[in-house]
């Protein structure tokens, strides 16, 4: 099994800055694709950003410009750098990590889901 423990989010005034870390822990052989999704009140799930293990990143087009998303993999961490915040911003961040294990010469891959932390942004 594998943990994603999320950190970092909290209470901002709207122009500020913060930033989430996830930290996997477990049973991991390599971590593909990283994500991090976000859910307001009332709405879906949608995705923000996405990172691949070769570094390649995606944005939501609400957040170009003003979110970074990274990844150490040495750590087993994904980060997300959030600037220029808005109240719009406000929701639960989770992150998303596709995960495989390897257990003698069988491979399998899973997605796990962190906890989920708290952004809010005042106006």
């Amino acid at each position: 099994q594998v943990q994603l423990v999320e950190s970092g989010g909290g209470l901002v005034q709207a122009g500020g800055s913060l930033r989430l870390s996830c930290e996997a822990s477990g049973s991991i052989f390599s971590i593909n694709t990283m994500r991090w999704y976000r859910q307001a009140p009332g709405k879906q799930r949608v995705v923000v950003a996405a990172i691949t293990s070769g570094g390649s990143t995606n944005y939501a087009d609400s957040v170009k410009g003003r979110f970074t998303i990274s990844r150490d993999n040495a750590k087993n961490t994904v980060y997300l750098q959030m600037d220029s915040l808005k109240p719009e911003d406000t929701a639960v961040y989770y992150c998303n990590a596709y995960v495989t294990h390897r257990s003698g010469r069988d491979y399998s891959t899973d997605a796990y889901w962190g906890q989920g932390t708290q952004v809010t942004v005042s106006s």
